[in-house]
């Protein structure tokens, strides 16, 4: 018998809404509710512009949501403000798509490493050294690192120095934006083995947010989808192959690229483009492009509905509609 899963963050109807030009709104997030557990891998995948890093910014209070809350072991974050809000985020650290964007080139990685610290007064100065040279050796890099600047190091270097950063605080989830997006694929392997490792280690929290469903699936545990800023499927992430349902995602799945494919199957690929944002159609957000769009997906917007224990979907085609 499984051991019960604990529930370390929970987003409840997370809804956000941007001001657009002649009056209009554009709804980045539309009534988003997901669990992330303890010491489990939650990927996030989508089409570019589906809201997923929208919703994921919210957990590290960069931004607030328009209505809806979001639970840290019981505390809602988004009405934290002032000196809660600063302590409250050692909890919850991000590593971001490009490192070399996110750090000072005029620091050295040791000062980079170990800001966080400082920050919150974590160390001494004269700790600095041997705290970095432990953390870059946790990531598998080499302690003398310590001493250069970003612009000496390769992207999966950097990269590496990224995680070190956003593991100092020891927090107890960490939010990877599109973190291995632009490392090429060997890299790319060497850096979630990494992940895998670290967080079979100490227990972390993952939010992975990725464009590749391909690659979720290697390290997710528990997987949704977006689609328009809506969630339209979640389910785990070993499961994915054999009983996704919805259309869209059978879609990300059929547009897979790999080597142990059936060759003998042609590659599917979605037909026409995404609606703007800004004019979404009554109903599925997907009909325009789902070749089993009836006629309730043009006038109702299919729900969550649980088909199993762990797996939901919004899809007429399941009983969506309540």
């Amino acid at each position: 018998m499984s051991e019960k899963r604990e529930v370390i963050l929970e987003a409840k109807y997370i809804t956000r809404k941007f001001p657009a030009s002649h009056g209009r709104t554009l709804l980045a997030n539309d009534d988003i509710s997901l669990k992330m557990y303890k010491g489990e891998t939650l990927g996030l995948v989508g089409e570019s512009g589906c809201g997923k890093s929208t919703f994921m910014r919210f957990l590290v209070s960069l931004d607030k949501p328009s209505e809806g809350e979001i639970l840290y072991r019981g505390t809602d974050i988004t009405k934290l403000h002032g000196e809660k809000l600063r302590q409250s985020r050692q909890n919850v650290q991000m590593v971001f798509q490009d490192p070399a964007l996110s750090f000072n080139p005029k620091m050295i990685i040791r000062d980079i490493v170990c800001e966080p610290l400082m920050n919150f007064k974590k160390i001494k100065k004269s700790e600095k050294d041997a705290v970095c040279r432990k953390l870059l050796e946790m990531v598998e890099l080499p302690g003398d690192f310590a001493d250069r600047y970003p612009h000496n190091m390769s992207g999966g270097q950097r990269q590496r120095v990224a995680i070190a950063r956003a593991l100092a605080l020891e927090p107890e989830i960490v939010v990877l934006d599109e973190a291995t997006s632009a490392l090429d694929v060997s890299v790319q392997k060497t850096v979630i083995e990494l992940i895998t490792k670290l967080q079979r280690e100490k227990n972390i929290t993952f939010g992975f947010i990725c464009h590749d469903i391909a690659l979720v699936q290697q390290v997710a545990h528990q997987i949704a989808v977006m689609y328009l800023g809506n969630l339209v499927e979640t389910l785990p992430g070993s499961e994915l192959s054999s009983k996704a349902m919805h259309p869209y995602t059978k879609a990300l799945m059929g547009a897979v690229f790999d080597i142990h494919m059936d060759f003998s199957k042609p590659i599917e690929s979605i037909e026409s483009e995404a609606p703007s944002p800004l004019d979404l159609p009554k109903g599925c957000p997907f009909q325009g492009r789902c070749e089993q769009c009836m006629d309730i997906c043009k006038k109702e917007k299919p729900q969550m509905t649980e088909v199993e224990p762990g797996h939901q979907v919004a899809c007429h085609l399941y009983g969506g509609k309540k």
